[in-house]
């Protein structure tokens, strides 16, 4: 469902947009432009906390923090909250 949102630029922001949208650009429109940038940014912080959680899975595994999987993940969920509970001995 579209929706609009007036935003106030500085004069640089709005000749940065009309320098990347219209003719002789891959966009033809300011809005274009605008949703192609802030797509871009939401896939780079989706992307970020993707690897944050990687990390955090790394590090779980360096300090070992894992339980094996048997192929069901409530069990292995329940294994991880009962050795978790006593400081993953």
């Amino acid at each position: 469902m579209p929706s609009t949102l007036n935003l106030s630029l500085t004069d640089e922001l709005r000749s940065f947009i009309d320098r990347n949208s219209g003719d002789g650009s891959a966009f033809a429109t300011p809005s274009e432009f605008v949703r192609d940038a802030l797509r871009e940014r939401k896939a780079r912080m989706e992307a970020a906390e993707l690897r944050d959680g990687i990390i955090e899975g790394y590090q779980d595994v360096l300090a070992g923090r894992v339980v094996e999987f048997d192929g069901s993940v409530r069990d292995a969920m329940k294994a991880a909250d009962r050795r978790a509970k006593r400081s993953w001995k």
